[in-house]
């Protein structure tokens, strides 16, 4: 039963993966906001959710470098999918350890939640500070609020609404008995 559990889990973080890759497309045909949705974040977040840390963290790391491979430079590599490589992992490791260990009620999926979100962000700003700051040139605080806040909002909104609703779902229908 154990090794179902684990497959289960390769397969929910592969399709995880192909969410992150293919989210983007569907975002990007609305120019105004495409990008401000943060489509890759969504499913980096459920997969730390529903899969765990660890599998969280991977596809979280994985997702914009292996989008950027593969599409030619979008997101460009240096330093944007390097840095949403870093705050992805971010997202998706501490999405899963806080919804590991704390009980599964509204309340804590939330927390869960935001503290991934400023979390992750956190790691976005210091990988930019550092990768940028290797260039010669600087990464100011405002710079940092615009890329993680002001130009996020209608991501963030998005996030708050649907990642609870989706876990409340799975978690109280109990579709899918794969937690350790």
């Amino acid at each position: 039963m154990k090794n179902h559990r684990k497959l289960l889990k390769m397969i929910l973080a592969a399709l995880f993966l192909a969410l992150a890759y293919v989210m983007p497309f569907l975002t990007g045909q609305i120019p105004e906001i495409g990008s401000m949705l943060c489509p890759m974040h969504i499913p980096v977040l459920l997969c730390g959710f529903i899969c765990g840390p660890v599998w969280g963290l991977v596809v979280g790391a994985v997702a914009p470098i292996l989008r950027s491979v593969l599409t030619g430079g979008f997101p460009p590599m240096f330093p944007t999918a390097v840095c949403m490589a870093f705050e992805l992992a971010a997202y998706g490791a501490v999405s899963g350890l806080m919804h590991k260990f704390l009980p599964r009620k509204k309340p804590f999926i939330y927390c869960s939640l935001l503290t991934a979100m400023i979390v992750g962000r956190l790691v976005w700003g210091a990988s930019m500070f550092v990768c940028v700051g290797t260039g010669g040139e600087g990464f100011t605080f405002s710079a940092f609020l615009a890329g993680a806040v002001t130009n996020a909002i209608p991501g963030i909104i998005a996030q708050i609404i649907l990642i609870p609703v989706l876990v409340m779902m799975i978690d109280d229908q109990k579709i899918m008995k794969i937690k350790d």
